[in-house]
Order: structure tokens, then C-alpha cells, then sequence
């Protein structure tokens, strides 16, 4: 391993102390921090408005790297996989799913999970780290790199919106997750405003009320069910948070924020997908008095899996009760889903499938 300093990942103040300790002055950081994260260089040579001997003496010091895309596939409907590894060998996956004049770039927070939700493909792989705040955010600069779209005016970008929904759960690794979306909503790198980023977590009671002032972005529950008994059965965080804690958290959260709260909703056949689990759903929401949002999710299924898809007649009845009862209930269309790139269905592998 290399006893360079990574510089993907450092916020601009801890940049300004290394460069304190080489002898160079602070307003050097943003030079520095506008090649790497505005135009997106990978070079210290080619940061030409820096002399020759502090490129070769930041070249000494600091590493630049990004990780290694080791397989890609483009689905029939232009979502884009990548695997990636990092330079110890680990591997996460990653999506783009782009859309007519727009798109989300889908990242991962850990190498596997630890929450072990019963539908989910990378629930199946356990954890085996958290990723650090530069390899979250070399994650979206890959996906720059692959698309061109470094030093571009934000309509030209096809690369608009980030969702951390791929592999892990962002609220085990809060910190590096603070860290990433700071450095990607700085005004003078990635610049992606924090209202183009949408966090999931599965339900980590203790940061939700304060995520609004903490992190800014958008957040997303994972419910998946209208009672204990069911999301029990499919989602172990349950047990530790049950639902009437994450609802309290979700309205505190709500009472700081002034928004609604969205809920992505897995349907499962026979399982959450019934008339009386809308109700249910609808009579919970109330009680609370949170203002919802839910996403629809038809499942994807994979390899494995004891679960299948609620019918597509099912998914709209159920979307037509919630929205009689003033609640939004758009049903997410599936994207990926022959390169096992749609929801749950990511898994990294040390080998090709």
C-alpha cells in the first residue's frame, strides 16, 4: 500500500492543513479542490495553473485514484452497471438509471450489509465494510468520467440526481455519509445541490428527527409493511426499532423539516399487498399524523429469493386506496431488472456471474 495521502475524500479544511505542512499557502485548496472536483482530473499534471515543482511535490504526497471498473452492462432500457474495486480488493456495485433529459446515479455506502431484509439480494451478502467518504464519492466521479460530463452547465447534464439506495445501509456509516455529501454539494467541485440527493435507510431510528440539519439531502424510509408482525418477518432492524419508534422519529423529523416523508413500499405478493394492509398502512399514517409520500415498488426478484411479485392489478388497487385517502402513491417503474440492476437486486462478487 502506498504511503500517500488520498486526496478524494479529505473536506477542503483538512486539504488546507496538508498544504500547510508542505509549505504552501491555503488559497492553494481551492485551486486544487476546482481541478479534482470541477473539471475532474485524475493528473496533478495537468493542473496548469500550478507551478512545475509544487504538481511533482503534490504528485509525492497525494494520491488521486479512483476505483477500478472491473465489469460493466448496459440493460435493454439504457441502465448502466458498473462493479468497481477499490484498491484493497473490495467491490460494490453500481447503477445509472437515466431517464429523457435526466438521471440518478444509484450509490453504495458499504461493502455488503448487515441489515439482512429477507427480499433484498445484498442483504444475502454480509457486511464486510464500511466504505470511506472518498469512495462514496468517487463512485459519482466515475460515473462522470464515463458520461463526459466534468466542467458542464447543470441543464447539460444527463447525470443529475444521486439516490444512496445501492449496497449497505447509509446510517451505519453517517459519518463518511455526512462527509460525501458535503464534499459532492460544494459549490466549487460536483456542485449537486443536497435537494438532488435522496438517502435511504431502513429505518436507523436515533438519526432520523436531525437528519434535516445534519445532512440536508432528501431522505427515504424503507417500510415495506403496515404492521410489526410483517416488516418483522422481512426486515430485522424492526425488532430493534419498532414501528411505533420509527414513526415518532419520522414525525419529529417531519415537525423539524416542514415536508412530507417518503416511504418506499416493496409489494410482495400475498405478503404487504392486500386491501387490508392499505388500510392499515393508511390508519398508521394518521395516527402519527405524517404526511406521506409512497413509492410503489414492484420486486425484483433474484436467484434465490422466496419471494414474487405483487401483480401489476394489485399494485394499482392499492396505489388508488392510498391516493383516495390524500396520500401520493406513485408506482416506480423497474429498471435493470435482466442485468440485476433494479432495487435489491445488487450483490458484488470476487467472481463474474
Amino acid at each position: 500500500m502506498s504511503d500517500k495521502i488520498e486526496l478524494i475524500g479529505l473536506s477542503k479544511e483538512e486539504l488546507q492543513e496538508h498544504l500547510k505542512s508542505l509549505g504552501e499557502p491555503s488559497f492553494r485548496a481551492k485551486q486544487i479542490w476546482q481541478w479534482v472536483y470541477f473539471y475532474g482530473k485524475t493528473d496533478f499534471a495537468d493542473m496548469t495553473n500550478l507551478s512545475k515543482p509544487l504538481r511533482e511535490k503534490l504528485a509525492d504526497y497525494f494520491e488521486l485514484s479512483r476505483p477500478k471498473i472491473v465489469d460493466e452492462q448496459i440493460s435493454v432500457d439504457r441502465t448502466h452497471k458498473w462493479l468497481l474495486e477499490f484498491k484493497d480488493g473490495q467491490r460494490v456495485e453500481m447503477v445509472y438509471i437515466p431517464e429523457e433529459d435526466r438521471g440518478a446515479v444509484c450509490i453504495s455506502t458499504q461493502v455488503g450489509c448487515a441489515m439482512g431484509c429477507k427480499f433484498c439480494h445484498t442483504g444475502s451478502q454480509k457486511l464486510t465494510r464500511n466504505l470511506t467518504a472518498g469512495e462514496i464519492v468517487s463512485q459519482f466521479m466515475v460515473a462522470r468520467d464515463v458520461y463526459k460530463e466534468w466542467n458542464l452547465k447543470e441543464q447539460a447534464r444527463m447525470l443529475s440526481n444521486i439516490v444512496v439506495m445501492g449496497m449497505g445501509e447509509p446510517f451505519q456509516n453517517y459519518d463518511n455519509l455526512c462527509r460525501a455529501v458535503k464534499i459532492i454539494s460544494d459549490g466549487e467541485g460536483i456542485a449537486l445541490s443536497k435537494r438532488r440527493i435522496t438517502v435511504s435507510t431502513s429505518g436507523i431510528v436515533p438519526h432520523i428527527p436531525n437528519f434535516d440539519t445534519e445532512v440536508g439531502t432528501r431522505l427515504a424510509i424503507s417500510l415495506h409493511a403496515p404492521n410489526d408482525e410483517l416488516r418483522s418477518q422481512i426486515m430485522p432492524i424492526n425488532k430493534k426499532y419498532p414501528l411505533p419508534e420509527l414513526m415518532q422519529a419520522c414525525r419529529q423529523y417531519q415537525d423539524n423539516n416542514g415536508g412530507y416523508i417518503t416511504f418506499e413500499y416493496l409489494m410482495l405478493n400475498n405478503f404487504n399487498d392486500t386491501y387490508a394492509h392499505a388500510a392499515e398502512l393508511i390508519k398508521l399514517m394518521k395516527q402519527y399524523g405524517i404526511n406521506a409520500k409512497f413509492n410503489l415498488i414492484g420486486f425484483n426478484p433474484w436467484p434465490g429469493c422466496n419471494f414474487a411479485p405483487s401483480s401489476n392489478n394489485r399494485i394499482h388497487a392499492f396505489s388508488e386506496e392510498l391516493q383516495k385517502h390524500g396520500f401520493a402513491a406513485p408506482i416506480r417503474t423497474a429498471r435493470g431488472q435482466d442485468i440485476l440492476a433494479a432495487c435489491g437486486q445488487l450483490k458484488s462478487k470476487k467472481t463474474e456471474q
